[in-house]
């Protein structure tokens, strides 16, 4: 059975290609939805380009001076701006200066509540879309507005590394407020995979830690309170708004954007002579290095987003497909780590290349964890009889210090802002 082309495909660039490369089935009552290739995709192939439904910046990112559009999430800092932050270097100058992709020039902000974006053109799609809504105006850091005492909220209950948003749901919200086809807009969140009442409740619990259900009610009283809708009613039950913790939890998809990240690319492709070339990769190495020891692991402006047709992704702990941000904004390109055949299923894989590395009884209990899945996919399958070398204690011990890491990490990124 498969899914409405018009729906599943139109948010892709070129949608009319997509569908005669892809289709979405449905696979079970388990599993749900699946992307399969309709014809053979070559390793490299870009299998298709989608912008998100609705798109939001992590409210801690923002907060640590992580500047990007409101709209697509495009890094408004100059490669050079992103580098002396990051590094702690205020007078560093970057080589080329000419390959960054930044264009301050272009920015604009809101008339109203002042937030920036890259372009002209993503100002009015924001209007168009959410923003109408969601603008404060002179209210922008009044903190007792009701849309900042929501986000204060997130921020005292969802500590970094972020993984979700309280604005993603605010923005759906907003999204449909302003739609004259109210009908459509809630058709296409109605898309992404549902689940269960009690697992719904697990989820969102997750996503607050320990101390969910006072935290969850202050949440949602503040988001009735500060966006309401009769028409979406059902959104700000306590059901519903738990529901929408669940939709953002499990459909989610990380957005990262850098400036630096494109001028490194584009000094890649220079054509230099070798001893030009060791000095910019000398450079380029010992910048990183001075960044990692400065900010740790966090170098992106980091949001989420839903994406329809993504969203129809599985996962396998050997995917055969993965998404990237190769535009500095937040169009989702994904493309083929391997030959795909005809009939295959496209997965990608909701764990980083380490975690994929480690055990089926750790990568299970990751899953578990985040997802509430147990993954049977070819490479856990062939393990299902082999003996785990990591015992259970010792994977709890590495799960701890990575935690500490994290910690020490954005403890570090903290004290520098």
């Amino acid at each position: 059975m498969a899914a409405p082309v018009d729906d599943m495909f139109s948010l892709c660039v070129d949608p009319g290609k997509v569908s005669a490369c892809v289709e979405v089935t449905f696979i079970d009552n388990v599993k749900g939805k699946g992307l399969f290739a309709k014809k053979s995709i070559k390793k490299g192939d870009t299998i298709f380009i989608e912008r998100p439904l609705v798109c939001s910046q992590f409210l801690w990112n923002s907060l640590y001076k992580y500047k990007a559009c409101e709209f697509c999430l495009r890094a408004l800092e100059t490669a050079e701006e992103n580098a002396r932050r990051l590094s702690g270097k205020p007078g560093l100058s970057l080589p080329h200066p000419e390959l960054c992709c930044v264009r301050p020039e272009l920015h604009q902000a809101c008339p109203h509540c002042q937030v920036m974006y890259c372009s002209s053109e993503c100002r009015q799609s924001a209007a168009d879309q959410y923003h109408r809504v969601l603008c404060q105006g002179p209210s922008q850091e009044d903190p007792d507005h009701p849309i900042n005492k929501l986000k204060d909220a997130w921020r005292s209950v969802h500590y970094p590394p972020e993984t979700s948003s309280i604005m993603l749901m605010a923005r759906m919200v907003a999204v449909v407020k302003q739609a004259k086809d109210k009908a459509h807009w809630q058709k296409l969140f109605s898309h992404f995979c549902s689940r269960a009442a009690n697992e719904e409740e697990e989820i969102a619990h997750k996503l607050l830690g320990e101390k969910f259900r006072g935290q969850l009610a202050v949440l949602h009283s503040l988001f009735k309170a500060a966006l309401y809708d009769d028409h979406l009613s059902r959104w700000f039950t306590p059901e519903g708004f738990r529901s929408l913790f669940a939709l953002v939890g499990t459909n989610g998809q990380g957005v990262g954007t850098s400036s630096l990240s494109q001028w490194v690319h584009a000094c890649d492709a220079l054509e230099l002579a070798v001893q030009q070339r060791e000095q910019l990769d000398s450079f380029i190495d010992q910048l990183y290095k001075d960044i990692e020891k400065e900010t740790g692991d966090f170098l992106n402006c980091e949001g989420s987003g839903l994406f329809l047709l993504q969203s129809a992704c599985n996962h396998s702990c050997l995917p055969n497909a993965e998404a990237s941000f190769p535009d500095n904004n937040f169009l989702l390109h994904l493309s083929a780590l391997g030959d795909i055949n005809p009939g295959e299923e496209i997965c990608i894989s909701y764990l980083d290349c380490c975690q994929r590395d480690r055990s089926r009884h750790s990568r299970h209990k990751i899953l578990r964890e985040n997802y509430l899945f147990v993954c049977s996919c070819p490479k856990c399958v062939s393990q299902m009889d082999e003996l785990d070398v990591t015992s259970e204690e010792d994977e709890e011990e590495e799960g701890e210090a990575e935690g500490e890491t994290e910690g020490d990490d954005m403890e570090d990124e903290m004290t520098d802002v």
